[in-house]
């Protein structure tokens, strides 16, 4: 994984982490979802480069 990707998903991470917060202070259900959803996403592309990473070795 390169360090522009490893970066790319953690700040996709922390948007939906943030979403979520802001979400759950405002009773927004919606953005809750998608605030999990965008960390969803960040988690599978992190998995899916690890599995890239140890077939390369």
């Amino acid at each position: 994984m390169s360090a522009s990707d490893k970066i790319t998903n953690a700040a996709e991470n922390l948007v939906g982490k943030a979403k979520e917060a802001v979400g759950g202070v405002t009773n927004n259900d919606e953005l809750v979802a998608e605030g999990k959803a965008d960390q969803t996403k960040a988690s599978a592309k992190k998995v899916g480069e690890d599995v890239k990473d140890v077939f390369k070795k």
